[in-house]
């Protein structure tokens, strides 16, 4: 999907309007932060993750030699294994896959790089139809190839009764109101393409490099549809996505479906292994790997190389109060939430995405649920200082920080600033006790009223706590 993220500010406010996605976003909040908090009990949150963040780490410092020895056993166990430095490249070689195994049809189960990568539109434009078979990822298409909104849950944006307008609209069938009733007309639509797909192409959650597996985690079943019927199987992810070994494959499985939807298992777990052997009656005759790298070479060894890390389980964006407000649209590219706003900046570049790094309260909620201790909020906070160094912020806001610095680095102006400003605020606010308007301020106060100074200043009360008795 095309980089959008320079719209931010006009597409949050579009959805903030949106009484409807209001609503739908609720689900955030009821469903899965609940789920969360009830499903990290039955382990030892802040141990295993720190047992996870080691073992990502461990992976990452020597990212070349996992890779190295991934590709060895991949290549031994009849995979072809691929790198693309670009999202281009990634796209150009599945585009040849496809060419060269004279595909027709392409089935697929949930891949955020294959956004990155606007795969099926590439495949469209050889003549290649593409089919996503996750519930979600398949309303999202009908749906004039609408982006995902979450990274877990893409249609989330949407209730019961615009899915079910969707549905009797594209499927020209009568219109359905109960889910188990839609679900089973979406499988309906959705097994014939199973037995017709010339190849299968999916993401990875993770890369074992010890065995040349790549690992699946899905909720419904149909990746195994896409990987054991096509005759090409063709697995798409980044290349930080690689684990040493099974066991640190173990401890990530424990935090995973955990933090994405609160559950102790996902319901699907596949973990593959090059093509179907003699003997073997299902999986495919190919197996390849396309490992993209799209800009996360360039953030190891440098300050954003903790965001290699991330799991892609959703947890900042289900907590983040901003995301649950606007939903992932407005963040203008694949990743949205606290997640999104370090990746897209880093991946595309800064100057393409300005708002991002201030769209988020820097709470710190992102950095208390991420299963692998990603400090996100501080990470946003050294994308806002390289905006500033690198004069990308508007020139008001560049200005009033200058003007807040030079007078924080002089004391006694700072003091006499702050105690004229604690004043007339208490002058402002002395009939209510708070304000409604405030010059340069309308950003706050057009939605809520600012309490008014009621006593001393901090100064003025440290300065009496430290004077002798």
């Amino acid at each position: 999907m095309q980089v959008q993220s320079m719209q931010f500010k006009a597409r949050a406010g579009q959805k903030l309007a949106d009484q409807r996605l209001q609503a739908n976003l609720k689900k955030l909040s009821t469903k899965f932060v609940t789920a969360r908090a009830t499903a990290i009990e039955e382990i030892d949150f802040e141990a295993t993750r720190e047992a996870l963040k080691e073992r990502r780490n461990r992976g990452l410092e020597t990212l070349d030699v996992w890779l190295e020895i991934f590709e060895r056993e991949a290549t031994r166990r009849g995979a072809t294994v691929l790198f693309a430095e670009s999202t281009q490249d990634a796209a150009r070689l599945i585009a040849e896959i496809a060419r060269k195994h004279d595909v027709k049809k392409v089935i697929k189960s949930k891949s955020m790089v294959t956004e990155e990568l606007q795969l099926n539109k590439v495949l469209a434009d050889m003549g290649v139809q593409s089919v996503e078979t996750d519930l979600g990822e398949y309303i999202l298409q009908i749906n004039d190839n609408e982006p995902p909104s979450h990274i877990i849950a893409p249609v989330v944006h949407k209730d019961k009764d615009e899915v079910a307008d969707l549905f009797a609209r594209v499927h020209h069938k009568p219109r359905l109101t109960e889910i188990p009733a839609m679900t089973r007309e979406a499988r309906e639509m959705l097994r014939p393409q199973f037995l017709s797909a010339d190849m299968g192409v999916t993401g990875g959650n993770f890369l074992v490099a010890e065995t040349g597996s790549v690992a699946v985690v899905t909720n419904e079943g149909n990746e195994g549809m896409c990987t054991i019927m096509p005759r090409v199987h063709v697995a798409v992810t980044g290349i930080e996505k690689v684990l040493p070994t099974l066991e640190d494959l173990a401890t990530a499985m424990r935090l995973l479906p955990r933090s994405a939807t609160g559950q102790g298992t996902s319901n699907y777990f596949s973990l593959l292994t090059g093509t179907r052997a003699e003997g073997e009656v299902d999986g495919p005759d190919h197996m390849y790997f396309v490992l993209v790298d799209g800009g996360r070479s360039g953030l190891i060894g440098g300050a954003f190389q903790e965001m290699l890390r991330c799991i892609r389980c959703g947890a900042c964006m289900n907590h983040c109060p901003v995301y649950q407000k606007i939903g992932g649209h407005a963040y203008g590219w694949v990743y949205p939430g606290p997640m999104g706003s370090v990746l897209t900046p880093s991946y595309v570049g800064l100057e393409k995405t300005l708002d991002l790094p201030q769209a988020a309260t820097l709470c710190g909620e992102c950095n208390r649920v991420c299963p692998v201790g990603i400090p996100i909020s501080d990470l946003l906070r050294k994308l806002r200082e390289r905006q500033v160094d690198r004069g990308l912020r508007p020139w008001q806001e560049r200005a009033a920080l200058a003007a807040w610095a030079f007078a924080a680095r002089r004391p006694r102006l700072y003091a006499a600033i702050s105690g004229l400003g604690s004043w007339a605020l208490r002058r402002m606010g002395r009939d209510r006790g708070s304000i409604s308007k405030l010059p340069f301020a309308g950003g706050w106060t057009d939605t809520r009223e600012m309490p008014a100074p009621s006593g001393k200043t901090f100064r003025a009360m440290y300065r009496e706590r430290r004077a002798p008795r």
